[in-house]
């Protein structure tokens, strides 16, 4: 593999801003490695849309980050990852993974009592993902999941520790707490900025299991065995990080700049539709095309 192609950036994308947890795991895990994050703020939340319905967006936010010529993406979005991931990573020739799997592998080596509890949204509950991927782990494992939907608008509004996202979490997760889980899986990437709400409801001797750091190893073990972990580190000069939104471009600055380690100068807001498919000819042809008239303009 080239020197060009190991400093290619990551890219990484999510709904909204949850994503940014997986983003704040890879930067500190791997400083010197370039990092391109996209966030579909402008058609947050995923969890009560079809799959198909993501499946297409995640396409088209694939196609975007291809333009920025990365070497590798992280699908940031257990939803996205639950649905969309086995159809869309056979559709593009660089690596991609997402947050679901390293999350289930997680939770089977902490749990202690076997009662694996997992919250995320509609869309992942409903896949059944988690609990497939557990269960081939150790099929005597129990099981339990629960939908959260208002997470993800609470954590979009910034409202992370507000009286109201206090209710809302002990409403959602006090059944939860009376079947004996000793886990509890994160399954959405905007959870672990309400950890403290969970916390206070789940209490001390839960364990809560962040998929965005195992997430993030899992990257880090896939581009060395590929050959494509950066040998060049970041320059002095260099600007290492690039947001791109679909629409709030200041809302998802302010929201980041709460709880990255560093502050963003800003995002972009790219016009996302411009990337849907005109047909079913087949992903990579069209793909072609498009990123043929984004670098000459014809």
């Amino acid at each position: 593999m080239t020197g060009q192609e190991k400093d290619k950036a990551i890219g990484v994308f999510d709904s909204g801003v949850g994503g940014l947890t997986v983003f704040r795991e890879l930067m500190e895990l791997m400083p010197e490695e370039r990092i391109v994050y996209f966030g579909d703020t402008a058609r947050v939340p995923y969890g009560s849309k079809s799959r198909e319905t993501v499946t297409d967006y995640s396409r088209q936010i694939i196609r975007f980050l291809r333009t920025q010529d990365v070497k590798a993406i992280v699908v940031a979005c257990n939803t996205a990852s639950a649905v969309a991931l086995d159809e869309i990573e056979g559709e593009t020739d660089i690596p991609i993974i997402g947050v679901v799997k390293p999350g289930a592998l997680a939770a089977s080596r902490v749990t202690k009592n076997g009662r694996i509890g997992i919250i995320a949204t509609e869309a992942t509950i409903s896949s059944g993902i988690y609990e497939k991927y557990l269960k081939e782990i150790r099929p005597q494992m129990k099981i339990f999941g629960k939908a959260c939907p208002l997470f993800v608008p609470l954590v979009e509004e910034g409202w992370l520790k507000d009286r109201i996202t206090e209710e809302i979490a002990e409403r959602y997760l006090t059944g939860l707490k009376g079947c004996g889980i000793d886990t509890l899986v994160l399954g959405c990437t905007h959870y672990p900025m309400l950890e403290g709400a969970i916390r206070q409801i789940m209490g001390e001797e839960v364990v809560l299991v962040n998929p965005a750091y195992e997430t993030a190893r899992e990257c880090r073990a896939m581009l060395m065995e590929q050959g494509l972990l950066s040998e060049k580190g970041i320059g002095p000069e260099e600007k290492a990080y690039h947001f791109f939104v679909s629409d709030a471009a200041e809302k998802f600055k302010s929201v980041a700049n709460m709880f990255l380690p560093m502050g963003i100068e800003g995002a972009q807001k790219i016009p996302i539709e411009q990337f849907a498919y005109k047909s079913r000819k087949g992903a990579q042809h069209i793909y072609d095309e498009r990123v043929q008239y984004i670098h000459t303009g014809s």
